[in-house]
């Protein structure tokens, strides 16, 4: 399993009973997880002095109940800074178990040793846009949702990378690299954290099942002749590494050569030291 261990500024404190308290800078919040399904004693006090609610209803969705949490705040991670603000379906805007794959590409970025060209695909917030940037790659970002895209651009002006090459677009992911094959562009890096299902900006239908392999195989059109990575996220999907391994050793390798892995990703927590599971992601690279 991969685990996001270099945490500063959040942690997950504990988990019992179908919800895990989490501390993000200076608060703390208690959201549902399904994959908690033990009943463990609930012995830390961040339990009853928590910031933020986010309470699971029986027909679905749910809503937050919030105990003097601002509307807005700021963590660190490494030298980049994302700003939170809970919001729909249990979300803050982060997943911060995504750490482990921005240390593992950000690395082969910064020792590439030449120009790197990502394409972040269903890119949410940004956190691997402004990790690839920060590494010194020209980042190329796709997402269906304009208020996605502009909370990954306030992400990167809090960063620091304002000026960073990067391109922010609002765009459904499909299409975008049907174009980008037209136009003869090709990039060195691609990243993706599909969804199980959604609608592009123009009720475009993604269902995970269906779409994915031969979305994959579609992207490796847009590989350079010499690529350094290709990860694929998995959490809402239910995707299990072994999957995502097969797709890619199917997909990329036979073009490519190079190297495919996949893993359980985790996050380490506070009170037992045992291991969250937090999805699966499936990762190759040239080396």
């Amino acid at each position: 399993m991969w685990i996001a261990d270099q945490w500063k500024d959040y942690e997950v404190l504990d988990t019992s009973s179908g919800e895990k308290l989490e501390r993000w800078g200076d608060y703390l919040l208690v959201r549902p997880d399904p994959q908690v399904i033990w009943n463990t004693p609930r012995k830390n006090p961040g339990w009853k002095k928590k910031n933020g609610h986010y309470h699971r209803s029986s027909k679905g969705g749910g809503e937050w109940e919030f105990f003097n949490l601002p509307e807005e705040w700021s963590i660190h991670y490494r030298e980049l800074t994302f700003r939170l603000k809970p919001f729909s379906f249990k979300h803050t805007g982060l997943f911060p178990e995504q750490a482990t794959n921005w240390d593992w590409f950000g690395n082969l970025i910064a020792n590439a040793g030449r120009p790197v060209k990502v394409l972040n695909l269903f890119a949410y917030t940004g956190g691997a846009t402004l990790s690839a940037a920060k590494a010194g790659a020209a980042v190329t970002h796709v997402d269906a949702s304009k208020g996605m895209v502009t909370w990954a651009k306030e992400n990167a002006a809090a960063s620091g990378l304002s000026d960073t090459p990067i391109r922010w677009l609002v765009d459904d992911c499909v299409k975008f690299v049907e174009r980008e094959i037209r136009r003869g562009n090709h990039y060195d890096g691609i990243i993706m954290d599909p969804p199980s299902y959604g609608r592009g900006p123009k009720g475009e239908i993604w269902k995970i099942e269906e779409s994915i392999y031969p979305f994959i195989e579609l992207t490796t059109q847009i590989l350079s002749d010499d690529p350094l990575f290709f990860l694929i996220n998995s959490y809402t999907t239910g995707l299990q590494p072994a999957v995502l391994n097969y797709m890619m050793q199917t997909a990329i390798t036979p073009k490519f050569g190079g190297h495919t892995e996949a893993s359980e990703i985790g996050l380490p927590v506070t009170d037992n030291g045992l291991v969250l599971p937090c999805g699966a992601s499936g990762r190759w690279s040239k080396q």
